[in-house]
Formats: structure tokens, sequence, C-alpha cells
């Protein structure tokens, strides 16, 4: 789920400084940039935004629906979703390799296809439910860390708190997008190939602990 974290913020990254300022991950940020942009300020885009959160819950729901009646825990429909994300991202990323200038059109068909796919992304980490982890939503985990930490008492508590995987996913969530950014500035294309190869390995490793751990069970 950390690893998948890490992808969002590189993803987003892409999106927002590649593909016209849309957030294909964290919809809060989208939101707010539809919510401007329907004001006319500084010439925000809103088909984008827009077309993006349609996508992104559109692939929540196929998600939601694939996984409904299945076994608690990573399964192989688990499996299956977050490979199917993982091409969707990789196919985004050819599609850009091959539009050296993207058109307008191109842009928003790459950025509602990378809505879906985290959509479903996030619909999948639901259900897995690594607590602390969403792999999209950072307020929520931040406001947790901080309340936390102001509840405690003694460094040690303190210390633990912030080595969290709630710290954690901030940190990764926050590389990500600085990785992201870095690539952006050599190739659109080039973070979505790292994104896609950083799910696809998360996919395979959480697919063999899940097998292994069921057949040692």
């Amino acid at each position: 789920m950390l690893a998948l974290t890490f992808s969002t913020g590189i993803v987003d990254a892409v999106g927002y400084l590649g593909l016209d300022k849309v957030f294909t991950g964290n919809m809060t940020g989208n939101v707010v940039v539809l919510g401007m942009a329907l004001v006319g300020s500084d010439d925000l885009p809103i088909t984008g935004p827009a077309l993006a959160l349609v996508g992104f819950m559109a692939g929540a729901a196929a998600a939601g629906r694939s996984l409904r009646g299945t076994r608690a825990g990573w399964n192989p429909r688990v499996s299956g979703l977050l490979a199917v994300v993982t091409l969707a991202v990789l196919i985004a990323a050819v599609v850009l390799l091959a539009e050296e200038v993207p058109t307008p059109g191109v842009r928003i068909a790459v950025t509602t296809a990378l809505g879906a796919a985290m959509g479903a992304q996030a619909a999948t980490a639901r259900f897995i439910a690594v607590k602390d982890v969403t792999t999209v939503v950072i307020t929520s985990t931040i406001t947790g860390m901080a309340a936390d930490l102001g509840l405690t008492s003694g460094w040690g508590t303190a210390f633990r708190g912030l080595a969290s995987r709630r710290a954690a996913a901030v940190v990764l969530m926050i590389v990500g997008a600085l990785i992201g950014a870095a690539l952006v500035h050599w190739h659109r294309a080039a973070g979505l190939f790292l994104a896609a190869a950083v799910i696809g390995v998360a996919t395979l490793a959480g697919s063999l602990h899940a097998r292994f751990t069921s057949d040692a069970g």
C-alpha cells in the first residue's frame, strides 16, 4: 500500500504539471481546482478535472462491484484489479510517448483513463484495509498522526508516532510527487512508466505474499 501511495504521487505530478493541472489520484485537489475553474480563476481547466473526477468514480465503482462477495484481504480479484491498473497506466504512458505534443483531446482522454485507474486502485486499497494507508488521501493521515502526537507524552511515544506507516505514507507521497515532477521535465511519459512499474511490482509482491501465506496456513 505504501508503494501504491508513492505511485499516486508520481501520477498526480504528471497529471498536474504535464496534463493541464489535473489531479487523477487525489480528488480533493481536483475538486478544489474544478471549483476555482468554475469562477474563471487563472484560466484553470474545467473539462479535464471534471472528466477525471467522473473517471475516478467509475473506476472505484467498477472495482467495488468486482470485489463484492470476495473474501477479505488480498485475493485473486485484488491482484487482477491492480494488474488492470498497471496496464492502464502503462498504456497512458505509451500514448504520451507516441504523442510528443499531445492534443487537448489526447490529454483529456489520458487524464480520464488515469482517473479511472486511480479510482480502481483506491477502491481496492480500501478493500484491503491497511490501517492509515489509503494510497490517495493524505489530509486525514496527517490529521490523525498530528492529533495522536498531541495526545501523547514522552519523546519515545512521539518518535514511534512519527515513524509510523502514516508518516511513511506522507513522505512517500511527497517523494513520489518530487520524482514525478522531475521526470516531467525530461518527458511527461517517463513518470507514468515508473508508476506502472511500481504498481506492477507491488501487485506481484502482494499476490506472492498472499499465496505463500495461504499455502502456509
